[in-house]
C-alpha cells in the first residue's frame, strides 16, 4: 500500500487525486467512491455527510454529495456520469466515519457509471498514485496526514 505523507493510499483502488477520492470497482458494474485519507486530513474531524438519494442521477465533474468538517464544507465530486445506487447510511448517522477509516467503513456512495471503461483511464492506479499525490500535496502546501492530525 502507497504510504504519501502519511497517508495511506490502499493499491487496490482508482484515484482522482485531483478531487481526493477513491473508486472501487464491485464487480457488477457499479462503483464504490470514497475519500481518500488525504481528503480527511486535509478537512478534519467531519460533521455532516449529505449524500444525494438513492436513484439519483450525477453528472462527472458534479457533487454527489456535500461534506462539512469543523473548518470546510464543499462537494464530493464524481468522476462519472451515472446513478446513486446506494449511499453509505452509517456515514450519514456518524460523519466522523470517514476520519477513522475512510476506505471501508467510511465509503461515500455506490454509483451505477454510464461509461465506466472511458473515465477509468482518467484515474490513476493505487500502484500509480504516489508521486501525483506527492506533486499534489506539495501544490496544496499540505505536510501530510501525520502532521495534519
Amino acid at each position: 500500500m502507497p504510504i504519501v505523507r502519511g497517508c495511506n493510499l490502499p493499491d487496490q483502488l482508482l484515484y482522482d487525486v485531483e478531487n481526493h477520492t477513491w473508486y472501487q470497482e464491485l464487480g457488477d458494474g457499479t462503483v464504490r467512491m470514497g475519500m481518500t485519507a488525504v481528503a480527511t486530513a486535509l478537512a478534519g474531524e467531519l460533521v455532516a455527510f449529505t449524500p444525494k438519494k438513492v436513484g439519483r442521477g450525477v453528472k462527472a465533474g458534479k457533487s454527489c454529495a456535500t461534506i462539512e468538517s469543523g473548518k470546510w464544507v464543499g462537494p464530493a465530486r464524481a468522476a462519472a456520469d451515472g446513478e446513486v445506487v446506494a449511499v453509505n447510511d452509517a456515514l450519514v448517522d456518524k460523519p466522523n466515519l470517514a476520519n477513522q477509516d475512510p476506505y471501508e467503513i467510511g465509503w461515500m456512495i455506490v454509483l451505477r457509471p454510464e461509461d465506466w471503461d472511458a473515465v477509468k483511464g482518467d484515474l490513476t492506479p493505487g500502484g500509480d498514485v504516489t508521486a501525483k499525490y506527492e506533486a499534489k500535496m506539495d501544490a496544496d502546501a499540505f505536510e501530510g496526514c501525520v502532521a495534519a492530525g
